[in-house]
């Protein structure tokens, strides 16, 4: 409509004159469009890719590679950051989203004063706030269920979410993640005495549970969906906190649950009347999640990680995990991150 209305305008000569004028003005602007873009972004002039503010761009992402869709390291501070600085008196601490009765990864353990949380999870946290605010202790630990993980970071409840979450592209679209810290998969736990032997077709007949949310259920419902899951698995039975299965299942009320592997390794710890049932059936990994705008806390998380692998991870590992997914299996290392390339 625009357009008509110059054309409208430009009668005569002198309109002809302008247009012309117009078509001049357009056409230069076509060919120094490159060159600003390069003035924008020298570095890409010189064949180092820039990652900008856009972690995983719509279409860029595929779920076998959504963990390299982070941001490179830096030690720099940001508005994200200087806003979580600038917090006084008692609130001045970093503000993370946590499980506290997920095992060795994030639970109150009731044999310390004052039920501290302790686990794998937790570990990483006191590290990431010992490098923002100088000070491991210097944390506001919030409790959040499995299904208000995403929730609580875009409402900016918390500065971060620390809690096994799985990295995938959905949840690339809705917060951002750092470079992925832990490797794990998806596994099949209930009683030992039970017919079920992995993920297959003994799942038929049977009553699932999963945490609402969660990878597995996805996983489970685009499986049944496209008939490589018993279109008589029952996988109804939702809860808002993966523990919540270990209930169910203790009490008859489901067959079966399906979690990450890590986490089912700690609750047949908690629990010997029940075990693993089968390998892994997908690889996942676990990455601390924030707003997809913070991307300056993004790299800082990044570089901290980086440091973390050299000296930290490992002997959190040992203290919390080893004892059930073995001093030697493929989660005993860290996995090693890749970066987002940008042109």
């Amino acid at each position: 409509m625009y357009a008509s209305r110059v054309r409208a305008s430009l009668r005569g000569w002198g309109g002809v004159g302008a247009m012309a004028v117009l078509c001049v003005l357009a056409l230069a602007f076509v060919l120094l469009l490159p060159y600003t873009q390069q003035a924008r972004h020298p570095a890409q002039r010189s064949g180092q890719p820039v990652a900008d503010g856009v972690q995983a761009r719509s279409g860029s992402c595929k779920d076998d590679e959504a963990q390299d869709q982070t941001l490179s390291p830096s030690g720099a501070d940001g508005p994200t950051i200087d806003a979580i600085k600038a917090r006084t008196g008692e609130r001045r601490k970093l503000i993370v989203g946590v499980d506290q009765n997920s095992y060795r990864w994030g639970y109150r353990n009731p044999n310390t004063e004052g039920a501290e949380l302790e686990g794998f999870d937790i570990d990483l946290v006191h590290r990431i706030a010992q490098d923002i605010l100088g000070d491991p202790d210097a944390v506001q630990f919030k409790a959040i269920p499995t299904s208000q993980r995403i929730s609580a970071i875009q409402d900016g409840r918390v500065d971060m979410v620390v809690r096994t979450m799985t990295i995938t592209c959905d949840r690339l679209s809705q917060v951002a993640f750092s470079a992925p810290y832990f490797k794990t998969g998806q596994q099949v736990l209930a009683p030992k005495s039970s017919p079920v032997t992995g993920y297959n077709s003994t799942l038929a007949h049977q009553k699932v549970c999963t945490a609402a949310g969660s990878t597995a259920y996805t996983k489970l419902d685009a499986d049944r969906k496209s008939g490589a899951l018993p279109a008589s698995t029952d996988i109804s039975t939702t809860v808002p906190n993966q523990l919540d299965c270990l209930v169910r299942l203790q009490l008859g009320e489901v067959d079966a649950v399906v979690t990450d592997g890590a986490l089912a390794a700690s609750q047949a710890a908690q629990d010997p009347t029940v075990e693993l049932k089968g390998a892994a059936f997908t690889t996942e990994y676990y990455g601390v999640a924030m707003k997809r705008d913070a991307t300056d806390l993004v790299r800082r998380v990044n570089r901290v990680l980086v440091d973390y692998r050299a000296s930290g991870w490992q002997q959190s590992y040992d203290t919390w995990l080893s004892a059930t997914l073995g001093k030697d299996s493929t989660a005993s290392k860290p996995p090693a991150p890749q970066y987002l390339r940008t042109s």
